[in-house]
């Protein structure tokens, strides 16, 4: 073999078949400084590569394609058997540690990209809280650390705490806590780059930081911020006991990106949640109010958007009680040109200004005439239809003072069952500089309605072929066998026709109120009784 095989760059062993060391070349004699150059492999190599010998002879390693590894001092080496013809073996020592330390390092960084795309689908996948705090302090116990506790801005004096060991279930509590207490707190609370691990002494945490239950003393921390959008979404903290491996720098550029996540994810759900706030309470200004027995009259009214997934509209309506029995009551129905949103926002204008004017409310044309002027003067293109009733009771009777604007004419089922056209007529509103109106009166007897309703009713369109509208005289009909019944069901049997004459076509928003006299004296004496004593 000569000197070709001694001047090898690698490590190169010549083994008996008995496994006694033949020779080595000056790599294997620089591996093995300590070893003779002569004597028996089991003495000489390490354990894996005698038994991988032994295996060579019995030639159970045939066949296979991994050839066998192990250790020697801080390196890893592959052993390549080549077989001679007098029995002995050569054994060729491959280094083979950079490929395996790559390949580690390959496999770390998958697995932590596998664990931050899992995090981002898990954390995005709620907009709540208290769920995605929740969800971040487990995620965070199981990858990260033995231990995490999300610490959230300050509501008040306190803060939400998130706790979670691994494999435990996780716990959230508020607490007055001292930030200055754990090192690196406030500042990361405040968005400012973590503290590196190595400059924090676990000694000096606090006893509020360490969850219930965790096991021995803590060896290492981290304490790392939540960037949000523009604010911070809070702070991080991660633990490990004594008994485990202090973190790495690489395991801190790790948690500053899954924390980068978690606060993303955070900021999203406040923002989210701040917003359906926002929206809940503008929603319930938009809203239609519950109507219900005023000073001896019944109302009742019934809404539906135009999208069957909406609750706010082009369609509105509203009762303003009178201050007593005395007082009229206005009734106000209206109709916004368009729909969804950018309609209810109008709608919502329209109610507002008509609840400033209640004063005015005797003046039906006067009380047009500022809502157009109103309009007129905003930024608004859109105009509206309404109508207007004035409701007094008098004895058994109620008067109406109805006033159309542009809208349509109001529909009065009388006690015999003839349905009657008031008519009350008039021009929109914000649409022109003058609004031109004519005021109808009518009185309503016991078991009498007054209908009021949008065209989203008679131009629903539907029926067998799904292409003609409900109209007037459908509409007409069916008030006919309302006669005497109350004011709720006359709502209810209005917008059940009208539904069933659409199907399941696309339709326009549709309300409808209906104004009624009680059937009878003895139900008007208790609903005023009745309202004296919600009063």
């Amino acid at each position: 073999m000569g000197a070709t095989w001694d001047d090898a760059p690698c490590p190169v062993l010549v083994i008996d078949r008995h496994g006694g060391l033949v020779r080595l070349n000056e790599a294997a004699r620089a591996l093995l400084p300590d070893k003779p150059s002569r004597g028996w492999l089991r003495e000489t190599a390490p354990s894996w590569l005698s038994e991988a010998h032994l295996s060579v002879l019995a030639r159970s390693r045939a066949g296979e394609d991994r050839p066998p590894f192990g250790s020697i001092g801080d390196r890893v080496f592959e052993a390549h058997p080549t077989a001679c013809a007098d029995g002995d073996v050569v054994w060729w020592l491959v280094d083979d540690t950079d490929r395996r330390l790559a390949e580690t390092a390959l496999k770390v960084t998958r697995d932590r990209a596998d664990v931050l795309s899992d995090a981002s689908s898990t954390l995005l996948s709620t907009l709540n809280v208290p769920r995605c705090m929740e969800v971040s302090a487990a995620l965070a116990a199981e990858h990260l650390a033995e231990a995490a506790v999300l610490v959230a801005p300050a509501q008040g004096r306190h803060h939400p705490l998130t706790f979670a060991r691994r494999g435990e279930p996780v716990t959230q509590v508020m607490r007055p806590i001292d930030t200055r207490s754990v090192p690196g707190l406030t500042e990361a609370l405040q968005g400012f780059p973590p503290v590196p691990a190595r400059w924090l002494n676990p000694a000096d945490l606090p006893d509020w930081v360490i969850p219930d239950g965790f096991t021995g003393p803590v060896g290492s921390v981290i304490v790392t911020p939540l960037p949000g959008h523009g604010v911070p979404a809070g702070t991080l903290v991660l633990l490990r006991s004594s008994t485990e491996q202090v973190f790495t720098e690489g395991e801190e550029v790790f948690a500053r990106l899954f924390a980068a996540r978690v606060g993303a994810a955070l900021s999203a759900a406040r923002l989210y949640t701040e917003q359906a706030t926002i929206t809940a309470t503008l929603m319930q200004e938009l809203l239609p109010p519950s109507l219900t027995r005023v000073h001896g009259v019944d109302y009742a009214g019934r809404y539906r958007a135009a999208g069957d997934r909406e609750r706010i509209g082009g369609d509105f309506y509203d009762v303003h009680p009178g201050a007593g029995p005395e007082q009229e009551t206005l009734v106000v129905l209206g109709d916004v040109a368009g729909k969804g949103l950018n309609a209810a926002v109008l709608t919502g204008k329209i109610r507002n200004t008509l609840h400033a004017l209640l004063p005015l409310a005797d003046d039906h044309q006067r009380v047009l005439d500022l809502l157009n002027g109103a309009l007129l003067s905003s930024h608004h293109t859109r105009f509206a239809t309404l109508v207007l009733a004035s409701v007094r009771r008098r004895a058994h009777q109620a008067r109406l003072r109805l006033t159309s604007a542009g809208h349509l004419p109001p529909l009065v089922v009388r006690a015999d069952g003839a349905v009657e056209e008031v008519p009350t007529r008039g021009t929109l509103v914000g649409a022109f500089p003058q609004v031109s109106t004519h005021t109808v009166e009518t009185v309503l007897n016991p078991g009498e309605t007054c209908l009021l309703y949008t065209d989203g009713i008679t131009e629903a369109r539907g029926g067998p072929l799904g292409d003609e509208l409900f109209e007037e005289h459908r509409l007409r009909r069916a008030l006919a066998d309302c006669a005497g019944i109350p004011a709720e069901a006359v709502v209810e049997r209005v917008q059940m026709l009208a539904a069933q004459w659409l199907g399941s076509g696309r339709h326009d928003d549709m309300a409808v109120v209906a104004i009624s006299v009680p059937g009878s004296a003895n139900s008007t004496e208790e609903g005023e009784c009745g309202d004296r004593k919600r009063g």
